[in-house]
């Protein structure tokens, strides 16, 4: 997946010259072809990931479109301030691509689990926060990005996932795919099951499925983080209100 991502950075600036890279702090023959071909377009940066926003923010606002990578919990909690200030404030399409979402480098200890990324990322305004499952999806989120007005979160996993995700699904920025039909229920999960789990969408679907009364759901793969939540909520609801059984709820009981 992180592969895909940056080689489509690359296939990206041959196509629009006003996509550049810049990376914080990794290895210097990262996209070597890109820094050999259009040297003006390729940065690779120190440990200065605040300085590194504030330069991605310049460029944007001469309109260019920064693609920025480094290790995720340094692209968003270490420059939280210069990410909200500099980019959303201003709106300016820069991709932020982390890698190692969640504990891909638990090794390298607390300074390196990127596990409270999304959340805080969905606060700031105008970001838009992406978690794709797996690298075809990849593709087609890096090609949807060329033309979105907004700042992007890419949140990158492990890599090596299986793939599920179907091209005759469709894609677009801000919307969910529905995976599967239902009745009582609605499981909404983002990017993939555990390593190991089955990569067939349709088993995926199944294991939702618990005891002898199964609760039939609807399987939803969302990827967007600042979708059009109302629209989707309500897409769900529909199926699930006129479901077969005797209406019930499942689910905490409000008094208030």
């Amino acid at each position: 997946m992180r592969q895909t991502c940056l080689n489509m950075v690359y296939d990206l600036a041959k196509r629009d010259k006003r996509v550049l890279f810049i990376g914080s702090d990794l290895s210097p023959g990262l996209l070597g072809d890109m820094k050999k071909e259009m040297p003006e377009r390729w940065y690779m940066e120190g440990i200065t990931e605040a300085n590194v926003i504030g330069m991605a923010a310049g460029f944007a606002m001469e309109g260019y479109i920064p693609y920025v990578n480094t290790i995720a919990t340094f692209i968003t909690r270490r420059c939280y301030e210069q990410v909200a200030v500099d980019l959303c404030l201003h709106e300016l399409p820069v991709r932020l691509i982390g890698n190692g979402g969640g504990y891909v480098y638990a090794p390298l200890g607390p300074t390196h689990q990127a596990i409270e990324d999304i959340a805080i990322m969905r606060a700031l305004p105008n970001m838009t926060v992406t978690a794709v499952c797996d690298a075809e999806e990849m593709g087609r989120l890096m090609t949807a990005s060329l033309d979105w007005p907004h700042p992007i979160y890419i949140r990158l996993g492990k890599g090596g996932d299986p793939v599920v995700s179907r091209p005759e699904n469709g894609f677009a920025i801000g919307k969910a795919i529905p995976m599967g039909d239902g009745g009582d229920g609605a499981a909404v999960p983002h990017r993939l099951p555990p390593s190991g789990a089955a990569a067939d969408p349709d088993d995926i679907i199944s294991k939702v499925r618990r005891g002898k009364q199964a609760l039939e759901s609807i399987h939803s793969h969302v990827r967007h983080y600042q979708m059009q939540a109302s629209e989707f909520v309500a897409s769900l609801q529909a199926p699930v209100s006129g479901s077969s059984g005797q209406g019930r709820r499942r689910g905490r009981r409000n008094d208030g």
